[in-house]
C-alpha cells in the first residue's frame, strides 16, 4: 500500500530524525536522490545546461546542493535566487563547485529546470516574484523537476489557490506528501520519485493511502471449496425505471462481472425487459409497488442508478433504506437523499457514490469549493452523513471516519461517459455483498473499474457497456500478483 503525509506529519518525522543525525545529513540526502533523478533526465550531463529556482526555504538548500553535485560532474548549472534570503551554506557549496547565479536569459537556455521555490511548508496562492517565475519556467521546452512539491500546490491537499509549477517529476523526500496524490495538485506533479532519507520508523500513521494490485488480491472475496451462490453474495439492486433503463443493465452488468454468487434485480416492466434480455442469470422481480418486500434474500442492496426522482422512486428508496442491510446509494437515490436526509439515518452501513455536484447537495456547499478541496468535502460528508463517502472524480477518494483516505490511482479519463458510474454501482454492490466492508468494497470496486476502463480503452474509446466487460479481466490482471504470492492457492 502506498502511503502518504501531511506536511506537518513529515516535519515532526523530519525533527524526530535530525536530532539523531549531524546537522545538515537530511539535506545532503535529499539532494544527493535530487540530483541522481535530474543526472538520469538528462542522460548526458556533461555540458548540459540546468537552472535552479531558488526560494528561501529548505528546498531552495535542497536544490543547491544538487546542483552542486551536478556541476561537479561538469553540467552547466545557474541558479535563480527568486527569494528574499538564500539558503547560505547551499548557495556557498553550489558556487565553490563553478555553479554561477542566473540572468534573466537562464530560463529560456535551460534544458532542465529544478522548482526549489517552495516547500512544504507554504500554503495559499504563490506570491510574487514566485508566481512570475513559475508561469515563466512552465512556459519553457525545458523538463521540469519539483522539489518535495510542485511550487504552488499544497502539500498537505492538493489545493491549487493560483500559478503553480506543473512538473514533469516531482522529487519528493522521505515519504509522499497527500497533495501529491489528490487533485487538482496530482496533475501538476508528473511523474513521482520518492527518496528514501530515512524517514520510516519516525511516521506516524497516514493521511491518506493508495491501494496496489496486491492489496486489492488479498482483498477480493474467494469461493471456496464449500462456497455457493449465497456464501459468494447475493446483491439486490433497485435502479432503472421507465425513462432510464439502460442504468439498469448496466449496474446488473457490473455486479455479475464482478463475481456476485446471485444479482436480484427489482423494477418496473421497462427495465425489467431490457435485464431480462441482457443478463438471464439475473433473478428478477417486476414490481407493481415501490417496495423491495418480495424481492426475497439479498446481502446488501445497490440503490439509485436512472431510478428517477419522483413518489415512486422515493418510496421504493425507502423501502430499501428501511432494512438492515448495507446499502450503496447512487445518482438519483442521492438526489432523495439530499432532500430528506433522514433516510440516511440507519444503523446499518451505507457507501454514497457521488460526483462533486451530487455531494454539493448533499452538502449545502457550491460544487466549485468541492473540486478544489475534494479531500476537505470527502471527509466532512463522512463525518457529518455518518457514511463511507466514494467520492468520484479525476481523482477517487474513499473516506470513512477515523480512517486514512484512499486514492484510487487507477483509471482514465475515457470513464468520464455517461453509465460508467452505473457499473462502479454493481461492482461494488457485489462486493459489499459479499462481505466487505463499505471502505474496502468502495476502494476495491473503484480500483477494479479504473483499471477496468484502461483496459476497455485500448485502442479506442470505450462504451460503458465495454468497461463492465473488462471488470474480470481486471481482476485476473491483480489475480497474478496474488497467484505468485501464494502458489497453489
Amino acid at each position: 500500500m502506498r502511503t502518504a503525509y501531511t506536511a506537518d506529519q513529515i516535519r515532526t518525522a523530519e525533527l524526530a530524525l535530525m536530532a539523531r543525525l549531524p546537522e545538515g545529513t537530511l539535506m545532503r540526502r535529499a539532494a544527493a536522490g535530487l540530483a541522481t533523478v535530474c543526472a538520469a533526465l538528462l542522460g548526458r550531463v556533461y555540458g548540459s545546461r540546468v537552472l535552479l529556482l531558488v526560494g528561501s526555504g529548505d528546498n531552495g538548500g535542497d536544490a543547491l546542493y544538487a546542483g552542486m553535485l551536478l556541476a561537479r560532474r561538469g553540467a552547466r548549472v545557474e541558479a535563480l535566487l527568486a527569494g528574499s534570503r538564500t539558503h547560505a551554506e547551499g548557495l556557498a557549496a553550489f558556487r565553490r563547485a563553478g555553479g554561477r547565479i542566473a540572468g534573466e536569459d537562464a530560463v529560456e537556455a535551460a534544458e532542465l529546470i529544478v522548482d526549489g521555490l517552495v516547500g512544504i511548508g507554504a500554503a495559499g496562492a504563490l506570491r510574487e516574484p514566485y508566481a512570475s517565475v513559475a508561469v515563466r519556467a512552465c512556459g519553457q521546452r525545458a523538463v521540469v523537476v519539483a522539489v518535495d512539491v510542485p511550487s504552488g500546490v499544497d502539500a498537505s491537499s492538493g489545493v491549487v489557490a493560483g500559478a503553480a509549477v506543473r512538473a514533469h517529476v516531482t522529487v519528493t523526500m522521505g515519504a509522499c506528501k497527500t497533495g501529491l496524490l489528490v487533485d487538482p495538485g496530482a496533475s501538476y506533479v508528473g511523474s513521482l520519485e520518492v527518496v528514501d532519507i530515512g524517514l520510516g520508523p519516525y511516521l506516524p500513521d497516514p493521511d491518506v493511502a493508495a491501494l496496489t494490485d496486491a492489496d486489492v488480491a488479498e482483498l477480493l472475496p474467494r469461493p471456496g471449496a464449500e462456497s455457493d451462490k449465497y456464501r459468494r453474495g447475493v446483491v439486490g439492486i433497485a435502479a432503472g425505471s421507465d425513462s432510464y433503463t439502460g442504468a439498469a443493465v448496466l449496474a446488473v452488468g457490473g455486479a455479475l462481472r464482478a463475481g456476485a454468487g446471485m444479482v436480484r434485480y427489482a423494477g418496473t416492466a421497462p427495465p425489467v425487459a431490457q435485464v431480462r434480455a441482457r443478463w438471464p442469470e439475473a433473478v428478477i422481480t417486476e414490481l407493481d409497488r415501490p417496495s423491495v418486500d418480495g424481492v426475497g434474500r439479498v446481502q446488501a442492496w445497490v440503490l439509485g442508478p436512472g431510478l428517477g426522482t419522483g413518489e415512486w422512486a422515493r418510496e421504493l428508496a425507502a423501502s430499501v433504506l428501511a432494512g438492515d442491510l448495507p446499502v450503496l446509494v447512487d445518482a438519483d437515490a442521492l438526489t432523495l437523499v439530499s432532500r430528506e436526509p433522514a433516510l440516511l439515518r440507519r444503523t446499518a452501513p451505507v457507501l454514497i457514490t457521488p460526483h462533486a455536484g451530487e455531494l454539493a447537495r448533499l452538502l449545502g456547499v457550491p460544487r466549485e469549493r468541492i473540486e478544489a478541496g475534494r479531500l476537505e468535502y470527502a471527509r466532512r460528508a463522512a463525518a457529518e452523513l455518518g457514511v463511507t463517502v466514494l467520492l468520484k472524480g479525476s481523482t477517487t477518494l474513499v473516506a470513512e471516519q477515523d480512517r486514512p483516505v484512499r486514492v484510487n490511482p487507477t483509471g482514465t479519463p475515457w470513464l468520464a461517459t455517461a453509465g460508467t458510474g452505473d457499473v462502479l454501482s454493481g461492482v461494488a454492490g457485489a462486493l459489499l455483498a459479499g462481505g466487505l466492508s463499505g471502505y474496502d468494497a468502495g476502494s476495491v470496486a473503484a480500483y477494479l473499474h479504473g483499471l477496468a476502463g484502461r483496459i476497455a480503452a485500448d485502442g479506442a474509446p470505450p462504451a460503458s457497456a465495454d468497461v463492465a466487460e473488462a471488470i474480470p479481466s481486471a481482476i485476473r490482471a491483480v489475480d497474478g500478483i496474488r497467484a505468485r504470492a501464494h502458489p497453489g492457492s
